[in-house]
């Protein structure tokens, strides 16, 4: 049994955040832990509310797992303060943890602001460096370069930029940008696009959240780079093309969509 560790911040609503991540897990048949950062208050229309966890409490609870139940893949997501970020990379290199997944969470689907303007700098320095993968969505690439992104020579410059600073792989989701869902991954100077067609739905609360901890599973199980992000792009498209509506706004995926009556 595989085991996967999730830290980041919990969606009640269940669409996005430890929910989404602990659902993909399970639907990869594998162990799936979870390290609180925030509890949220939030919806399909909207993030109302959050508590941040203390960074001495989030460091409790990466005790609590490592000296236990060693994870064979660890996925980040949603940190809001540069406080909790220290303590987290600080953390995972005193375990050497392995198979690390950053999904910059920044802004939420529905527009609200995840991360504080001056957690920027500790994400930047002292998380993505440790990474394996680092997974933004156009807009957080956008913040981690610092210029705008219409085209997808423009994200594979943003690309270029956000793998030399990190020293690590870098994966722009083009969702936001085309009408094509064409995923660009940059590693050690290499592009390789995952080329896809846009699907025609409006509930994608939590797809970036679900697409990281994919591909946290998938190298856990032993695959490449390439072929984990290919595997966990197929998981996430099957999980918008099964079509759940809930919710009055952006609505959740289902991510056990495979799973037969």
């Amino acid at each position: 049994m595989k085991k996967i560790l999730t830290i980041a911040g919990s969606d009640c609503s269940g669409g996005a955040g430890i929910q989404a991540d602990l659902k993909t897990i399970t639907a990869h048949k594998m162990y799936g832990m979870s390290v609180i950062t925030a509890l949220t208050a939030q919806n399909t229309t909207g993030v109302y509310g959050v508590q941040e966890v203390s960074p001495e409490f989030v460091a409790q609870q990466l005790d609590c797992i490592f000296s236990d139940i060693k994870p064979d893949a660890v996925k980040i997501g949603m940190v809001s303060n540069s406080e909790i970020i220290k303590i987290i990379s600080n953390k995972l290199q005193e375990y050497k943890a392995k198979n690390i997944v950053v999904d910059p969470v920044m802004v939420a689907t529905s527009g609200s602001k995840l991360l504080c303007d001056n957690a920027i700098e500790a994400l930047l320095t002292k998380l993505l460096p440790i990474a394996d993968i680092i997974t933004p969505n156009i807009a957080e690439a956008e913040s981690l370069w610092g210029f705008f992104i219409k085209t997808q020579s423009e994200m594979l410059e943003a690309a270029g930029y956000i793998s030399k600073i990190t020293g690590h792989g870098v994966l722009i989701k083009g969702g936001h940008l085309t009408e094509s869902a064409d995923d660009l991954f940059f590693s050690e100077g290499k592009a390789v696009w995952f080329r896809a067609h846009r699907i025609n739905n409006p509930n994608t609360h939590g797809t970036g959240c679900t697409l990281s901890s994919a591909i946290a599973c998938n190298l856990a199980l032993g695959y490449s780079m390439n072929e984990s992000i290919k595997n966990a792009k197929g998981y996430v498209t099957g999980a918008l093309m099964n079509g759940l509506n809930l919710g009055k706004g952006s609505g959740p995926l289902n991510h056990c969509y495979h799973i037969k009556n």
